[in-house]
């Protein structure tokens, strides 16, 4: 926003001192994805920048460990890239299975966010709402509870024997610990206050008199929610929908805790790429996982600039 004419000059050194600082705090923030992305492009197996790097020499730099992400767990890796290549990659390779894993978990999880966190923000907003507040703490919870506590906490609970899952015959009575319905419902658990949030905001400029209209021309409450209240809080829903599935993705401690081997995920892999094999292709794993973020941030502002307009807010 430019200064106005009238301005003193203290009020131009401070306006200027603001927009340093704020672009020293950018810097500080961005600067690992900034180290990460051209490390990710290094011929050489090290984590820090060669002299090729530094002066730009085309042959420092590769893709080596971007294709290390396709060979890597595939019986023939070395073999033509045909048919059969490609299907050893899907089938075989050690990233592919993981980001099964990892999308699998993370739609799943989301669903099951949205879903409840949609209803639970409906029922807090409701000005008759009992004990709202407190509700409203333990709904939170998980955001503030640091997730080692809660990891610990699903272990024990899933541990139990007498949980309900299903089996090859049928629903029965074992262990959620070391199964994918344990890992979908733990990062649900993690996800509902995202969702709760952003569905909050949207129905706090929502107007009740919407919805009673459509009850003065006949429709039921459940024709009202779904074609009344339903679209203008899908922008909310869809933005708590994405952060659900971003923090599914990207979380690792409760899958050390509750997984079993063949349920790795990316965060999960990453870790062991890390403790066990050094090796830069986790570089790579963190540059497409910046890319997918940058992705899904565009389209929650594009979300929240849909609402505001349908609310009749000019977005800012």
């Amino acid at each position: 926003m430019a200064l106005p004419v009238y301005a003193t000059p203290l009020e131009k050194l401070w306006h200027y001192s603001y927009l340093g600082i704020c672009a020293l705090i950018l810097l500080f923030l961005i600067a690992p994805v900034l180290i990460v992305i051209p490390l990710s492009f290094n011929a050489e197996p090290y984590f820090t920048f060669t002299e090729k790097m530094m002066t730009l020499d085309p042959s420092g730099y590769s893709l080596r460990w971007y294709d290390n992400l396709i060979t890597f767990g595939m019986q023939n890796p070395d073999a033509p890239r045909d048919a059969a290549f490609w299907w050893d990659f899907w089938e075989n390779a050690t990233w592919v299975q993981v980001t099964k894993n990892s999308v699998i978990i993370g739609v799943f999880a989301t669903i099951i966010s949205a879903g409840l966190g949609t209803v639970a923000a409906l029922g807090l907003t409701r000005p008759e709402m009992p004990w709202r507040k407190p509700i409203t703490a333990v709904l939170i919870s998980p955001m503030i509870v640091p997730i080692i506590i809660s990891a610990t906490g699903m272990f024990f609970f899933y541990s139990m024997q007498w949980m309900p899952i299903l089996t090859e015959e049928g629903v029965g009575f074992g262990r959620l610990a070391g199964t994918y319905a344990g890992i979908i419902l733990a990062h649900a658990a993690l996800g509902i206050p995202f969702v709760i949030i952003t569905v909050t905001a949207t129905l706090s400029g929502f107007d009740q008199s919407l919805v009673r209209a459509a009850a003065s021309l006949g429709a039921n409450p459940r024709t009202a929610f779904f074609r009344v209240q339903m679209p203008l809080i899908m922008p909310g829903v869809v933005s708590g929908g994405l952060f659900a599935f971003t923090t599914s993705f990207d979380e690792v401690v409760a899958v050390l805790f509750i997984a079993a081997n063949d349920q790795q995920t990316i965060p999960r892999q990453m870790w062991n790429g890390i403790r066990e094999q050094i090796s830069p292709a986790i570089l790579a794993v963190a540059t497409l996982l910046v890319v997918i973020s940058v992705a899904l941030l565009t389209v929650v502002e594009l979300l929240r600039r849909r609402s505001e307009r349908l609310r009749g807010v000019t977005p800012s």
